[in-house]
């Protein structure tokens, strides 16, 4: 099958940026990506979460509240969100953080839903919740097309494909260093360069206790935001096994490393979390994402390259591929977003330090 580009034709421009793909390469095996109406320009990506100071004392209300705005018939079907689901994860402080994901397929969308269904309000006057304690906080995400990408495996739409017009053919920019880079259409004439240093905030707290107000972290010059996900619940058996031996043991340590020590890399945050019931947030859909967020587009591709954390997933991941070959059901997929500092909301309620884009302070 004749390869193509992950860039579509009407985002295609003449490089004032070189590729990074090697000459006359051919990747070993096949990817794809979503291909996005003409009409759809820009995107939105919502995280809409509570934080517990354990799962324990997850009552399922503060779920119950973001979930009544993204109901049915709350809004027009044209304002509604084109997807939504919700994951959790029990972070390294011990606190319970659940939080629902949602798509639209436009930023007038997204405001007029905002608007409509009396979120926009409520979220301005929010305050932490008592009996039982517990935090929220909105992390928005406003590309426009050509500072989005996605690979996935499979044909099952994950994310922002559910808006998806149609999947490519098999794709030539993948599996080199520099392949990621390279299938975001911006990234043929800006250089995407992020900030390295860390943010300032005057007047921020030094600890938790400060945090009982709300934050609102600036958005910084080419922020990257990474969705990477795996689904093995069409997986038999035999591959499940080999899943949980070979693969997921070293995917849990590089994305704890990046949660623990990201700073070392440039790596501000990263949820390893697991996909749950939107009613009862119960676990058990066998899968996970890891949601991160990276200074520079360059400081995930050097972790990518050079880490030990990711090139032992990486070699895990050839070697469970070439066991199985056409035999693997395991469903992979990652979204990456490289933004302006205009195409980022990050506001905090009642959350601890290490909550998303507040380590950054």
């Amino acid at each position: 099958m004749k390869l193509e580009s992950a860039i579509p034709e009407w985002l295609e421009k003449d490089r004032t940026v070189p590729a990074k793909m090697p000459p006359n390469f051919k990747p070993a095996f096949e990817l794809y990506t979503s291909r996005f109406p003409k009409k759809i320009t820009d995107v939105v990506m919502a995280v809409i979460g509570a934080q517990y100071p354990s799962a324990e004392m997850n009552d399922g209300n503060a779920l119950k509240t973001i979930s009544s705005f993204l109901a049915p018939g709350t809004v027009d079907p044209d304002s509604c969100s084109a997807f939504h689901e919700v994951a959790a994860v029990v972070d390294n402080r011990g606190f319970y953080n659940v939080a629902v994901f949602a798509y639209w397929s436009s930023t007038p969308a997204y405001e007029d839903w905002s608007t409509k269904s009396g979120f926009r309000k409520w979220w301005a006057e929010a305050k932490p919740g008592e009996n039982p304690q517990h935090g929220w906080f909105l992390e928005v995400f406003l590309p426009t097309v050509d500072r989005l990408e996605t690979v996935f495996t499979t044909a099952v739409p994950e994310g922002a494909s559910h808006m998806r017009e149609s999947v490519s053919g098999p794709i030539r920019e993948h599996v080199y260093w520099g392949s990621m880079r390279d299938r975001f259409p911006v990234s043929q004439t800006d250089e995407l360069i992020g900030e390295a240093t860390k943010s300032d905030l005057m007047g921020s707290p030094n600890d938790d206790l400060g945090l009982l107000q709300r934050i609102r972290i600036p958005g910084r010059k080419n922020l990257v935001v990474i969705r990477s996900g795996q689904d093995w619940s069409a997986a038999l058996q035999e591959e499940r096994l080999l899943y949980f031996t070979s693969m997921q043991p070293p995917l849990v340590k590089g994305m704890e490393y990046l949660r623990d020590h990201g700073d070392e890399v440039g790596c501000f945050s990263c949820r390893f979390m697991e996909t749950v019931d939107p009613i009862t947030a119960e676990g058990g859909k066998d899968r996970t994402f890891a949601l991160a967020y990276f200074d520079d587009l360059a400081s995930l591709e050097r972790w990518s390259k050079e880490h030990r954390t990711h090139l032992t997933i990486f070699g895990e991941f050839a070697k469970y591929a070439k066991s199985l070959g056409d035999k693997m059901s395991l469903s992979l997929f990652h979204e990456v977003l490289v933004l302006k500092p205009e195409q980022q909301v990050f506001e905090y309620i009642g959350c601890h330090r290490g909550t998303g884009m507040l380590s950054s302070l």
